[in-house]
């Protein structure tokens, strides 16, 4: 498992987790371009990821020579410094006030690092809850590592944004949103903006009630014109902590939204009315 100081909340809204409060270093992201990237699997052999990860890597990953192993191969591998690692992580908050446990996506490169929590993470983002069904994010996985790569590539060539503000980097995308249509589940809405109508009052741009299968299509096909919603909620489990919200381009993988709230009956677990107020007004 990997823990995170709570210090670094800021940073997971953006899509960037730090392990012990390291920050990765020019040195780490040239390494990382010499290395062969290891998928790790699940063991559970029923999980759909297995199974949709090979065809994604095969579709999007064009960074690094790449393989998957087995979790045992992980824990042999993950000290050799010629690799590095793709997998998912059970996350948790240190000094967190809920017992909420989460599901991350890591790139993390390989070393002599006695803890997985010592692995110094390129790239890490939050894919659901930890007991939320794969369902709920499984549909927008290539999406995800197409981003990760992209942030790679973003901080290999622009250095000087890993120790400046990498939260208003892709803050500064949020005017974009009102070029494109926002596709966004019914499921994920708050109730006070939960039908096109009451959308439209706070929203006067384009947006869509979709469904996972259109979101999937226009992650498929790189739809330009398109952005969804990537919601981490907990999803009607017992949990209730953080609720994330990140707007993703289908086609260029940015990040144009990013923000979170503690989920409460005054604020529920999903897109709320002050989230359109905000891409409106920002």
């Amino acid at each position: 498992m990997k823990r995170i100081t709570a210090g670094f909340v800021f940073m997971i809204v953006c899509g960037i987790v730090l392990s012990q409060n390291y920050v990765p270093t020019p040195e780490d992201i040239k390494a990382f371009f010499t290395t062969k990237t290891l998928v790790v699997l699940e063991d559970n052999p029923l999980m759909e990821y297995n199974y949709i990860i090979k065809d994604i890597m095969k579709k999007e990953w064009n960074v690094t020579e790449y393989d998957f192993i087995s979790s045992g191969e992980f824990e042999e591998k993950r000290k050799d410094p010629q690799y590095s690692f793709l997998y998912m992580a059970r996350v948790t908050f240190e000094s967190d006030n809920t017992d909420a446990t989460y599901r991350f996506l890591h790139l993390s490169l390989g070393g002599d690092y006695f803890r997985l929590n010592e692995m110094p993470d390129l790239v890490a983002l939050p894919l659901a809850y930890y007991d939320v069904e794969e369902e709920n994010y499984s549909y927008k996985l290539a999406l995800l590592v197409r981003f990760m790569q992209n942030h790679v590539r973003l901080i290999s060539e622009n250095p000087e944004i890993i120790s400046a503000n990498v939260f208003k980097h892709y803050n500064d995308n949020i005017k974009d949103i009102r070029d494109k249509t926002l596709y966004i589940l019914e499921s994920e809405l708050s109730s006070e903006v939960n039908s096109a109508a009451r959308i439209k009052k706070v929203y006067p741009y384009k947006f869509k009630i979709a469904t996972r299968e259109e979101i999937a299509e226009a992650i498929d096909e790189r739809d330009p014109d398109v952005v969804f919603l990537h919601k981490v909620g907990p999803e009607g489990t017992k949990e209730h902590a953080r609720c994330y919200k990140v707007i993703i381009g289908a086609a260029d993988a940015n990040f144009y939204y990013f923000d979170y709230h503690s989920v409460s009956d005054k604020n529920p677990d999903g897109f709320l009315e002050d989230d359109f107020k905000k891409l409106v007004r920002n």
